[in-house]
């Protein structure tokens, strides 16, 4: 506990070492808690909550008021961490206020795999904000997953597998249209994922994120890698899954996109499907997925933590924030 925020748990927490993933904060009963009372207290307790963020890898605030778009600005602005600009991520979003974003708007029926922010790309936020707005009618959640949990669970199961990935990377392909296609999680078009309507603009942009352009007549295939599938998180001292192998090859499909030629070994060669899918399973078993109500949210560093959507039924509106 810290000043007027108080730890909770409740039953969808699960518990890694004695660190209940995620911690979960409330107000304390004594406490009247305005928005000007959250933010103040998210200023005045910044070491306490990157304490937190730092130890379980999210940290989950339920029962503020947090009620509309630019309240949940106001927190993310209270944590005084940077913003991150969305250059060179899939997937289709729109600016709502300030530094908030909607979360991937690709249609409900459509579960968005487990990946962690933008992995595809070299640079990558260290932290992530969403927000409940309009609570899911049913469905929705936003699972999460400790990726040094999945890491050392691949090494185990697949020690040899694990090797090469740590010795060759991945690439990734994606083929983008001209436009965005709000009916694919990955439908970001080319203009607005290098902001830009110039395609030398937009090749000197890739370039500078590492990926190479080929243009079609209808689009251009991005060509991302070799880049590193695993990562050494070097304040918590251990390595991490950080990729979007399972992201890309169960779930980038849409017109353009075949998923199995979206993501391979940074050699070029295959991955092989059947440890693909039982590395889905492990993300599923070890996945924390709090429903969401109205008002919640959720801070999650980047690192630390994997994130995915599941399907849902209408309404629902999860709002997000991306940070340096």
């Amino acid at each position: 506990m810290a000043g007027s925020f108080v730890e909770i748990q409740i039953p969808q927490q699960k518990l890694y070492s004695g660190i209940q993933f995620p911690v979960v904060i409330t107000p304390s009963p004594a406490a009247s808690f305005t928005l000007s009372a959250l933010t103040k207290t998210i200023e005045a307790q910044k070491p306490y909550l990157e304490a937190q963020l730092r130890k379980s890898g999210a940290v989950f605030f339920r029962g503020f008021s947090v009620n509309s778009a630019s309240d949940f600005n106001d927190v993310v602005e209270a944590s005084g961490f940077e913003e991150f600009p969305y250059v060179g991520g899939a997937a289709p979003r729109t600016n709502v206020v300030g530094r908030v974003f909607t979360a991937n708007e690709s249609p409900p029926d459509q579960k968005i795999p487990f990946h962690h922010e933008m992995a595809q790309v070299p640079e990558y936020p260290a932290k992530l904000f969403f927000f409940c707005e309009v609570e899911p009618g049913s469905g929705g959640e936003t699972p999460i997953v400790l990726s040094h949990i999945v890491y050392e669970r691949m090494k185990e199961r697949y020690p040899e597998f694990v090797d090469k990935l740590e010795e060759h990377g991945l690439i990734y392909n994606r083929v983008l249209g001209e436009d965005d296609d709000p009916s694919s999680p990955i439908g970001r078009g080319w203009k607005s994922t290098f902001l830009t309507k110039d395609k030398s603009i937009a090749e000197e942009r890739a370039a500078k994120l590492g990926m190479k352009l080929e243009w079609l007549e209808d689009g251009v295939k991005s060509i991302m890698g070799p880049i590193p599938a695993i990562k050494y998180d070097s304040t918590r001292q251990r390595k991490i899954w950080f990729n979007s192998m399972v992201a890309a090859y169960t779930g980038w499909e849409d017109a353009r996109n075949d998923p199995v030629k979206a993501v391979t070994f940074g050699d070029g060669s295959p991955l092989p499907a059947e440890t693909i899918y039982d590395c889905l399973k492990v993300l599923e078993e070890e996945s924390v997925a709090i429903p969401w109500r109205k008002g919640d949210v959720l801070m999650l560093d980047n690192l630390a933590v994997l994130h995915s959507r599941k399907s849902f039924s209408p309404p629902r509106r999860v709002l997000a924030s991306l940070c340096k």
